[in-house]
């Protein structure tokens, strides 16, 4: 359900439980669902006090393990500061005992709420509406996803990946600001794989937690001998302005056919559609970052100063 949806529904009055929940020193009272993934789900909560909504990630933990991958989810939420980076409000770690399903604990992550939603709910209301983002708000948004993705890749000590990124990843704030969220997938920029045991957990790895139409293609077949570095966040840039484009990933029709996607992203068959809108420096942009091998691809740093130099064009022209 769309945060826009969600806001509806409570002017009307249409609220859920008021469960009281504590996290950190702010007392909290449930109001809706907003969603749920494989591994967590975000309430809509509102400050006891300050009335002030919020969006609070509740992720089930069957193991220390889960706790500790959550909990540096929050690590990586409080060590970026950035404008176009999700960052964590507060967070607790709630016990669990004797649990029927196995859960050991529960990590709550408070987050700030976005009323518009994300990027994805935008793109299926245009799609609804017959209708297609304008070129020059498409460069904004893609201007402020990429410095996202470069203060990631720049990050000191470590450079990280976010390795899910997708329109369904990317908040909207009330002045257009595009931000980055759900930090479950990120890691290294930079892996070796030197042996068929790492090739094979960082493949299963990305099997359970990257998106199959905006994965790289490097990350459905790792090989026992590579390097797997920050460009398979490029591939899934990519992929996410072609949505914006188009409304879809390269390779959603596939996906929702049922076919391989493996197989339709090693195929190099993407096709600009003969109806695009959207000038060629923009659909060139999109094919040279869903470029197959990822030594081709450009790097963030030179994506970034593409998408700044047409923004400035289109600027000019108005």
């Amino acid at each position: 359900m769309s945060a826009t949806r969600v806001l509806q529904r409570l002017t009307m009055g249409c609220v859920c439980s008021r469960e009281s929940i504590t996290v950190g020193d702010r007392k909290l009272f449930e109001r809706s669902r907003l969603g749920e993934g494989g591994f967590s789900y975000v309430d809509l909560v509102e400050d006891k006090y300050s009335h002030k909504l919020y969006a609070l990630k509740r992720m089930n933990c069957h193991a220390k393990e889960d706790e500790r991958n959550a909990l540096r989810e929050v690590e990586y939420m409080n060590s970026f500061g950035h404008r176009n980076l999700i960052v964590c409000e507060a967070y607790a770690v709630i016990p669990v005992e004797r649990s029927r399903t196995g859960v050991v604990s529960e990590v709550l992550v408070l987050m700030p709420f976005y009323r518009r939603g994300t990027l994805q709910d935008e793109i299926e209301a245009e799609r609804k509406r017959g209708e297609h983002m304008k070129e020059g708000r498409l460069l904004r948004l893609m201007e402020g996803i990429c410095e996202g993705i470069k203060a990631l890749h720049t990050h000191y000590p470590v450079p990280v990946t976010h390795r899910d990124i997708k329109p369904a990843n990317v908040l909207l704030a009330d002045d257009d600001t595009p931000v980055l969220m759900d930090f479950g997938s990120m890691g290294p920029a930079v892996v070796e794989i030197t042996n068929m045991s790492q090739a094979q957990t960082l493949q299963d790895l990305a099997a359970e937690r990257c998106s199959m139409p905006y994965r790289a293609p490097e990350l459905f077949n790792v090989n026992s001998h590579c390097t797997i570095d920050d460009r398979i966040d490029i591939w899934s840039l990519g992929c996410t302005l072609y949505a914006m484009c188009f409304h879809e990933s390269p390779f959603d029709r596939a996906h929702q056919r049922g076919d391989s996607i493996a197989l339709a992203v090693l195929g190099e068959n993407i096709q600009i559609p003969n109806s695009s809108l959207y000038s060629t420096q923009v659909t060139d942009l999109a094919l040279a970052m869903l470029t197959l091998n990822a030594s081709d691809r450009p790097d963030i740093d030179t994506v970034l100063q593409r998408v700044s130099a047409l923004s400035r064009q289109q600027q000019n022209c108005i």
